[in-house]
């Protein structure tokens, strides 16, 4: 079984443990959209939200829209409680969580998801207590691909050697997973079909369900 393959598990929130009901994220959108005197459709919404065929700032900048301005007004129109309220557990990672804290394996949370709306999500979900670190990336820690937000979650969780995985639906999950000397196990949420492109992993799964095969 996978789960005796690793000494401890990293995930990804957003996209991987959590997802966020389709009305947030257009309700969101529309107000940075009202912001930035720019609307945005509902592909161009779910491509950013969910960072599918690439990196954000690259479409950013593709559309026209400025990166240094597109963030700030993403970020100041999240409502911590609404994000919260609308968030919704997959329920293949919380099997798989539960799984790996029975077995007294480390688990920890390494996420582009900012603080203000990453602890109100675990709270509502009462799922705070799963993980023995949460690491939210920003400018200072680095962003994933980058290794520094994965081995700062290693620290935090007091893992000194031994195999560990990072677990995450998007491409710069498994490249922080490797570049930081993991292993990567990549959930496809979407399909390639609709993500434009094929994620490479140790393992790819469109269900954290088959790891138990």
């Amino acid at each position: 079984m996978v789960l005796d393959a690793y000494d401890f598990w990293l995930f990804d929130l957003d996209g991987t443990v959590v997802d966020a009901e389709w009305s947030y994220t257009r309700e969101t959108f529309d107000r940075v959209g009202d912001r930035l005197g720019r609307a945005f459709t509902d592909e161009e919404a779910e491509l950013l939200w969910h960072g599918l065929g690439g990196r954000r700032d690259d479409y950013l900048r593709e559309w026209g829209v400025d990166p240094d301005a597109f963030w700030p007004a993403f970020h100041a129109v999240e409502d911590p409680e609404a994000r919260a309220s609308a968030t919704y557990l997959h329920e293949d990672a919380a099997r798989l969580i539960r799984g790996l804290r029975g077995s007294g394996r480390p688990v920890g949370v390494v996420t582009h998801c900012q603080p203000f709306l990453t602890r109100p999500v675990l709270d509502r979900l009462d799922i705070g207590d799963w993980f023995d670190a949460v690491v939210c990336c920003d400018a200072e820690t680095g962003w994933k691909p980058d290794p520094a937000p994965v081995r700062r979650t290693m620290a935090d969780m007091r893992v000194d050697g031994g195999r560990g995985v990072l677990a995450g639906d998007a491409a710069s999950d498994i490249g922080a997973a490797w570049n930081a000397g993991l292993d990567g196990i990549h959930v496809e949420r979407h399909g390639p079909d609709h993500r434009g492109q094929c994620v490479l992993g140790d393992r790819r799964v469109t269900s954290f369900d088959e790891l138990f095969d």
